[in-house]
């Protein structure tokens, strides 16, 4: 996997964060993950496809996302609503867009597909790529961590 392809990921994902949460952010030290996964309870998945291929996890603990979409709202959830749903769904698409920006502007040309939802325990992601997922952990703080777990190569 391309540097390329990461850098975007991982900047807008500090930017984003930072304005929406108005917290600190900190990124921890990147690093890879095999094809198949765990996730930590909540994962927004967005997917990516033309010139590159694959998909964009923005991974968390349940308490993480009621944290998050509280901030981002300015109250208080106790359990995933439809809201508090929907809020991890707008942040996934917020940090996606203005990564696929920054790629468009380095020529690279590709569409992604609404972000999906995914809650619950024990559960895994399977990368049928065989592609290494890149892992950008994004620490909040208090709010806790969110992993942006990246898997994407170019279209064969």
């Amino acid at each position: 996997m391309r540097v390329e392809y990461i850098n975007p990921f991982s900047e807008a994902a500090f930017n984003v964060l930072k304005e929406v949460l108005n917290a600190e952010v900190k990124r921890g030290d990147l690093y890879l993950k095999s094809t198949s996964m765990s996730i930590m309870g909540v994962a927004a998945l967005v997917g990516l496809a033309g010139d590159v291929e694959g998909r964009v996890l923005f991974d968390m603990t349940k308490e993480t996302a009621l944290a998050v979409a509280g901030a981002m709202n300015g109250e208080t959830f106790t359990f995933l609503d439809e809201m508090a749903k929907a809020t991890i769904q707008e942040l996934a698409n917020m940090i996606t867009a203005q990564a696929v920006t920054k790629l468009h502007d380095l020529g690279f040309k590709f569409d992604l597909t609404p972000p999906a939802l995914f809650t619950g325990d024990n559960m895994e992601v399977s990368n049928t790529l065989k592609v290494e997922a890149l892992i950008v952990p994004m620490e909040l703080g208090p709010i806790g961590k969110i992993e942006v777990n990246v898997a994407i190569r170019e279209r064969m």
